[in-house]
């Protein structure tokens, strides 16, 4: 099994040009809320806080490598990368299911090409599990999937967009253990993407538990990270409603964990876990209200990290 760190000082996004509400994705994501301004507007907010986001993770020492989207076809949802793509340090790159047709075309060859001939970065192989969509099976990558890529533990809540036989799939290829419960939010509506409910850092862990229904799977799954010498932090139903959950640790040019968090999830947090979480790693919130409010994800979705090996 490839030897893997939980972090990395590489990652992903893409600039997006047509971002706005998507109807296909509304339906199981409870947190897209209607726009309150115009679409060009809209637009026009959501390339200021993903410039200001980019600006602030490269003054913080992150290597950041941005791809700028295509005007067609429209990809309302394109700002969130870290849902179709998957790159890790045995050099592969997975390619992933998506449920919503609107979104499928989010995945780019050019992308995974620029990062091998232009990035510096080595691709080994591209393992697309595209193909299940066809059997409307579907794993939207590390936002279905929360992975502990040190002890290769994939930890994933069921839903319309992260089904058991595709879960299966990948653990099967990547040589990953599956770790699967069901979890609702409080109105018992399935939680979308594990990511908004629950982080991984080398140190800690964040989870709401509360959202997994099932005593002894909640236990098991509680368990399982503290046995992994993880700081476990709790967080409400109503913290993951403001993204708590949604964060991201990275390292900077020196290797120092940074923690990535929205303004939003910062408010959000009590002293105490703000403390907790804190001393794993600095907290660098950063404000993406629009993207949040009408993509229904926060700066974990717009982050696909790089683990893949340097060519130099």
């Amino acid at each position: 099994m490839q030897t893997e760190s939980q972090t990395t000082r590489h990652v992903m996004m893409v600039r997006p040009h047509r971002f706005g509400p998507n109807e296909q994705t509304a339906a199981s994501n409870a947190l897209q809320k209607p726009p309150d301004t115009s679409p060009g507007q809209l637009r026009e907010r959501a390339l200021a806080e993903f410039d200001a986001m980019v600006g602030t993770l490269r003054g913080a020492g992150v290597d950041v490598i941005v791809f700028e989207d295509t005007d067609e076809p429209a990809k309302p949802d394109a700002v969130f990368p870290n849902n179709w793509i998957s790159l890790h340090a045995d050099g592969r790159v997975f390619l992933y299911p998506l449920e919503a047709v609107a979104r499928r075309a989010e995945r780019r060859a050019d992308i995974v090409e620029s990062l091998s001939t232009e990035r510096g970065f080595r691709v080994t192989e591209i393992v697309d599990l595209s193909p299940l969509e066809s059997r409307s099976l579907y794993l939207e990558s590390t936002g279905s999937m929360v992975l502990d890529r040190v002890n290769h533990v994939a930890y994933a809540a069921l839903s319309s967009r992260t089904h058991i036989d595709a879960l299966g799939d990948f653990a099967h290829r990547a040589d990953y253990e599956i770790a699967a419960f069901d979890a609702r939010d409080s109105a018992g509506a399935a939680i979308y993407h594990t990511n908004v409910m629950m982080a991984l850092g080398r140190a800690f862990a964040v989870i709401c538990a509360d959202a997994i229904g099932d005593r002894d799977k909640r236990d098991a799954i509680l368990a399982k990270l503290a046995a992994d010498g993880r700081e476990v932090i709790e967080i409400s139903q109503e913290q993951v409603g403001c993204f708590a959950g949604n964060l991201l640790e990275v390292e900077n040019d020196s290797g120092d964990p940074v923690v990535v968090l929205s303004d939003t999830a910062l408010d959000t947090l009590t002293d105490a876990q703000r403390e907790r979480i804190a001393q794993c790693g600095r907290l660098l919130p950063i404000d993406v209200r629009t993207i949040e409010h009408v993509g229904g994800g926060s700066v974990r979705c717009m982050l696909a990290e790089v683990f893949l090996p340097r060519t130099c």
